[in-house]
């Protein structure tokens, strides 16, 4: 039997993917400022890479580019409100950032409406809230959060304004120390006495998964640069009755199913196209929404033990450093996301963080992060607590996240050891 020899034929693989989560950087330099704006994640930026070729408008035309842009938009909207849990009557309307978002909830507000927050808040959950707003004191725990706002609610019910709505403003968690709150047992107490409860998930949600449904929280808000995505894309998600019966959150194309002759002869449309008017972010949606989608796709529970290791790593590093002092809302062990604000005694933090970045090529972030009467407090107890007296009336504060390694904590506390 003669054999005859066939050659051999290439090894067909599927290409090798990148990690939709691994995020974009620049060599040898160490981001430890997530908290602030978390670095561009390749799924982020391959979405917009494949959609720059289409790049026409929204809403506005009848050739192919501009119903592809369309469809990538809508469907990014449906991609974002699945990963947030959005019910089948929510809305979920892209702004510019979390502030953006709740300036938009704040104007959307039925007349009469009390707010209540809490002093730990972010100025984006303090400053947009009508006057009249409760601001409940900062608590000492989490439990001592429920029990000041169902205190809180008790009084307003028996106050002289029955039937008037009232809407609880809540951090998930804090962008000063990384605390998370109990946001499902306040939406219950919220409930309990009739009030709606909105969500900050600004740094929740680049952390661990946020669900309206399963928290029971009647709207949320989100900034994309804080979850992997580019600057310009936020999201309020959330009951559609109030935010369908406000006037337009801007006033303009989009926005109206019906203009007269006369400028005042206007109809505004129902959805979420009532407050999105103008042009829309069109690569911010359809780069968040894949960050959404890759997220959805990820072993959660693993994201979150290698960040919990490496948050136990940096604070336990930072507690050995005889100069250096945490700040903290709840209990030591308390629930944190990788948030850490420290003070070094006797420095300026302003000039470490300066040094940090001009020396070792790391970046954290100095201030009070637009969150001053939360910090400036925190800053205060940090001195009653250990007795010295030479805290900087500034924080420090690194923050941790997709991409961190352990080298650069090391590198961090290393750094922080041999300050000059």
């Amino acid at each position: 039997m003669t054999l005859t020899l066939v050659p051999s034929l290439p090894v067909l693989t599927a290409p090798v993917r990148p990690d939709p989560l691994g995020v974009l950087g620049v060599p040898g330099e160490i981001n430890l400022d997530h908290a602030a704006s978390a670095p561009c994640s390749r799924a982020a930026a391959d979405a917009v890479a494949g959609l720059l070729p289409w790049y026409a408008s929204v809403h506005r035309g009848a050739g192919a580019l501009s119903r592809r842009c369309t469809l990538a938009y809508e469907r990014a909207r449906q991609t974002v409100g699945d990963f947030l849990g959005a019910r089948p009557d929510d809305h979920v309307i892209f702004t510019r950032n979390t502030t953006d978002a709740l300036n938009l909830l704040a104007r959307a507000l039925p007349a009469g409406t009390t707010v209540i927050t809490f002093g730990g808040e972010h100025h984006a959950n303090l400053l947009p809230w009508p006057r009249g707003s409760v601001r409940l004191p900062v608590p000492d725990s989490p439990a001592g959060a429920v029990r000041s706002l169902a205190a809180a609610l008790g009084e307003l019910a028996r106050d002289a304004r029955p039937g008037l709505p009232v809407l609880v403003a809540v951090t998930g968690a804090s962008n000063v120390t990384g605390e998370c709150w109990p946001v499902a047992e306040l939406a219950r107490v919220a409930h309990r006495h009739g009030a709606r409860i909105l969500v900050d998930a600004a740094q929740l949600a680049p952390h661990a998964p946020v669900d309206l449904t399963a928290l029971d929280v009647d709207y949320l808000a989100l900034s994309g640069h804080k979850l992997y995505a580019p600057f310009g894309a936020g999201v309020l998600a959330g009951r559609a009755d109030w935010l369908d019966a406000a006037p337009p959150y801007l006033a303009g194309g989009g926005a109206t199913s019906h203009v007269g002759a006369a400028t005042h002869e206007v109809r505004w449309t129902a959805g979420p196209a009532r407050h999105e008017a103008g042009t829309p972010n069109l690569l911010g949606a359809v780069a968040l929404a894949a960050v959404c989608e890759a997220l959805g796709a990820a072993d959660r529970n693993a994201l979150h033990a290698r960040e919990q290791a490496l948050l136990a790593r940096l604070r336990t590093g930072l507690a050995a450093l005889p100069d250096v002092v945490e700040l903290r809302v709840f209990d030591p062990d308390a629930p944190r996301v990788g948030i850490v604000s420290f003070v070094v005694a006797g420095r300026d933090s302003a000039e470490v963080a300066a040094h940090l970045a001009s020396r070792h090529r790391i970046g954290v972030r100095d201030g009070l992060f637009c969150a001053h009467p939360l910090t400036r407090r925190l800053l205060a107890e940090a001195a009653a607590r250990t007795g010295r007296t030479d805290l900087p009336p500034t924080a420090l504060r690194a923050s941790l996240g997709l991409g961190t390694t352990t080298a650069e904590v090391d590198a961090l506390l290393t750094a922080l050891t041999h300050l000059p």
